[in-house]
């Protein structure tokens, strides 16, 4: 099992010393969550709460995400990292694709593309990109970025995007690893036929046990079940080895943890998530392995 610490809603002043000491206490990534913009209005319901809701209020920093990457990169050696998750279709696949790959060339090949395709139609429309379409042009963004990370001369021809032959340098030195969020059929889907992962909301074990079945099910309809694939999870009933064992033995592949939520600090001070990182590190992590 493997072990990611999101970043969401972390001061960024706490982002590089927090990546610093998971790298150091035996953590494997770090996950990186992405808004542009908080309007002042939101029109579009929230899908992850029972009232429609955002769960942060309008003052929470979102720093760019293959920044806040690139920084945490250049002071770690081992740490991977992964959006969790980007929203891929508020942006230009080149443009994202040129982001990340010099991301991945950069850190020595340690970062994932986490997609999703968005849920705040306000945040499109400040952005001038298509809400109705982005789940159709998120599944030809991603074969577009594939082309481009090759490095080869590549060109394309789609419904959404085309250009003539062309190349992008410098290009990643290993596959840039694509998870998808999201709970719609549609997301499932595009996570067994096109994707290398998926990335779970805050569920149960046991649904996370439905989840990964159906995952199973849509990759060998897809013929990828020999396929590596990562299962991201963020349960909201189980907090040590056993429990995660447990889930392990159902397709997860990762644990997703804000330890300091668990240990009392999740409004305590930077070095209480310090401690709260490496008291969690020892006494759950290194029980896991």
């Amino acid at each position: 099992m493997k072990f990611v610490l999101p970043m969401a809603f972390s001061p960024p002043a706490e982002i590089l010393p927090l990546a610093r000491a998971a790298e150091h206490a035996g953590w494997d990534a770090v996950g990186v969550s992405d808004h542009l913009v908080h309007p002042a209005t939101i029109r579009s319901p929230y899908p992850y709460t029972p009232d429609g809701a955002p769960r942060w209020p309008e003052m929470t920093p979102w720093p760019d995400p293959w920044v806040t990457i690139a920084a945490m990169a250049a002071v770690t050696t081992r740490l991977r990292y992964f959006t969790n998750v980007y929203v891929l279709p508020l942006r230009n696949p080149v443009q994202v694709a040129k982001t990340v790959g010099t991301a991945a060339v950069l850190s020595g090949d340690r970062v994932a593309l986490g997609i999703g395709v968005g849920w705040m139609e306000d945040e499109f429309s400040v952005l001038g990109q298509d809400f109705a379409t982005r789940g159709r042009r998120a599944d030809e963004m991603i074969e577009v970025m594939r082309k481009l990370w090759t490095g080869e001369r590549v060109e394309h021809h789609g419904r959404y995007y085309d250009f003539d032959p062309l190349r992008m340098l410098p290009a990643p030195g290993a596959r840039v690893p694509i998870y998808v969020g999201g709970l719609s059929d549609a997301a499932l889907r595009r996570a067994a036929s096109l994707g290398d992962g998926w990335i779970s909301d805050l569920h149960t074990s046991e649904e996370l046990r439905t989840i990964s079945a159906k995952l199973r099910t849509l990759r060998s309809a897809a013929g990828r079940a020999a396929d590596p694939f990562e299962l991201v999870a963020a349960p909201s009933d189980s907090f040590d080895a056993d429990g995660y064992r447990r889930l392990e033995e159902h397709g997860v592949t990762t644990i997703a943890m804000m330890p300091w939520f668990l240990y009392g600090a999740a409004e305590g001070t930077l070095d209480q998530k310090i401690a709260a990182v490496r008291r969690f590190a020892i006494e759950v992590i290194a029980k896991s392995r």
